[in-house]
């Protein structure tokens, strides 16, 4: 299951000649940590938006994110029930969920969480509210370390081809010896 971080950025912005005022922008991130969460804003943001500061962040329970490919910038997050059927307790249980797509507008935000909620019989859609969410950013794993990585097989093979470390002992020894034949009128 994925771990959802909002975070929000501020930033001072030039709106007027002269004028400046100051933006707060949202973002959602699937990240790992805290600060996996902070390091990858940085990242994405690091070049668009000169002189931010993270002003905020918090995890935000999503349990499902639906993005529909198409122009649709605005993000809105539905609040559903489900009722379920407890066969031990012989008793109806009703548990929340909070999705998060994509859409133009309220109805057709609404019309895709149905969509995707097509096989679920009993369910009831509460909410639906646009949120401050500019971009969703969902987890990649980072291919640039991964391929620094080698097999097990290659790096057993590797560490038992080099030749054994000297026992200490052994390695002064052999320094003493070089020491005594490179000094003048030892013998």
């Amino acid at each position: 299951m994925a771990t959802w971080f909002l975070g929000k950025i501020r930033f001072t912005k030039e709106i007027d000649a002269g004028k400046f005022q100051t933006v707060t922008e949202a973002y959602l991130l699937d990240a790992v940590s805290f600060t996996d969460a902070e390091a990858r804003l940085y990242d994405l943001l690091g070049d668009n938006a000169p002189d931010f500061r993270v002003s905020s962040l918090s995890p935000m329970k999503v349990q499902e994110v639906f993005h529909v490919d198409g122009p649709e910038l605005k993000w809105f997050k539905a609040k559903i029930i489900i009722t379920t059927f407890d066969e031990k307790a012989k008793k109806e249980k009703k548990s929340s969920a909070t999705f998060l797509v994509n859409a133009d507008s309220i109805k057709q935000a609404y019309d895709r969480v149905e969509e995707a909620l097509g096989r679920v019989d009993d369910y009831e859609i509460t909410d639906v509210s646009l949120t401050p969410i500019l971009e969703v950013v969902p987890y990649e794993a980072d291919n640039q370390r991964l391929d620094q990585f080698k097999p097990l097989q290659e790096a057993v093979a590797a560490f038992e081809s080099e030749p054994a470390p000297q026992k200490a002992e052994e390695a002064s020894e052999e320094a003493i010896t070089a020491f005594e034949k490179s000094e003048p009128g030892v013998e």
